[in-house]
């Protein structure tokens, strides 16, 4: 059975108080979440440092295992004169560094970064992250031990004129049918109609669970059975009153959750919706 998935992308929202005030309500509730689900929440790369604190600090190893850290973008580049861009490798060294802190128990770390956005559709259109640029992203964050969570999406011009799924396709092909069976079990696909996303318009379930359909087709051409096993997640204004619905049909696997993930009841909310 695929991994049911819920992710928060918290984008350039929340101070760091903020942002741990909110993680620290979504941990205080995480009994509620059902055992199906996975909790992800991607944080601004100033909050990754004390989330990783405040997750490794979670006592009941059940409640623990159930919800995972991750950041929203990373360098394509290794290392280097890239004044204010953070490597795939930094990433994965946040867990460890918990422990340098001063009187931190012997041996402490905090969660690892385990995940990390990728395509996003912000990302696409206002820094003009090509799929070459994504995948040498995906290439190095899969190189560091990150998993990644994958956009792919239309504009609504795009889904106008009927070229949603060659969009789409384009999308999948340039970048995730470079990678081998093995990197791709590290990765989630998450489809964003980028016409739905911050408009409070949302796809119908119907429109949803075609394309994510699509999407599995898609992968399975490359893949095989193993697209059967990735989880392909919605992003398009999910929130309580929806998600239901969305999360009844068939291909859809849980949700990329963007405002509603900013407050801790309706991020809850969502991941019962299963």
């Amino acid at each position: 059975m695929r991994q049911k998935i819920v992710a928060g992308n918290w984008k350039m929202n929340t101070t760091v108080s903020e942002g741990i005030e909110l993680v620290n309500q979504i941990v205080g509730k995480i009994e509620e979440v059902p055992e199906s689900v996975h909790l992800i929440v991607n944080v601004p790369f100033t909050h990754l440092f004390p989330v990783s604190k405040i997750i490794g600090d979670i006592k009941c190893p059940f409640c623990k295992s159930k919800i995972s850290l991750g950041a929203q973008n990373c360098a394509d580049k290794e290392k280097g004169a890239y004044t204010g861009e953070v490597s795939a490798q930094m990433l994965a060294s946040v867990s460890k560094a918990v422990g340098t802190v001063a009187g931190a128990p012997e041996g402490a770390t905090g969660a690892a970064v385990e995940y990390v956005i990728l395509g996003h559709s912000e990302r696409r259109g206002y820094y003009g992250e090509t799929n070459a640029i994504l995948f040498e992203k995906m290439k190095l964050a899969l190189a560091a031990g990150l998993k990644v969570i994958y956009c792919v999406g239309e504009a609504l011009e795009e889904r106008k004129a009927g070229k949603h799924f060659q969009v789409v396709e384009n999308e999948i092909k340039e970048v995730l049918f470079n990678l081998t069976d093995e990197q791709m079990k590290n990765v989630v696909v998450a489809y964003e109609p980028i016409w739905a996303i911050g408009t409070g318009e949302t796809a119908t379930k119907e429109q949803a669970q075609e394309i994510h359909a699509f999407i599995r087709k898609t992968l399975r051409e490359k893949f095989n059975a193993l697209a059967e096993e990735t989880p392909i997640l919605y992003g398009g204004s999910c929130k309580p009153s929806n998600a239901k619905e969305l999360f009844s049909q068939e291909d859809i696997d849980g949700g990329l959750i963007g405002g509603a993930s900013l407050k801790a009841d309706d991020f809850l909310a969502i991941a019962k919706s299963f």
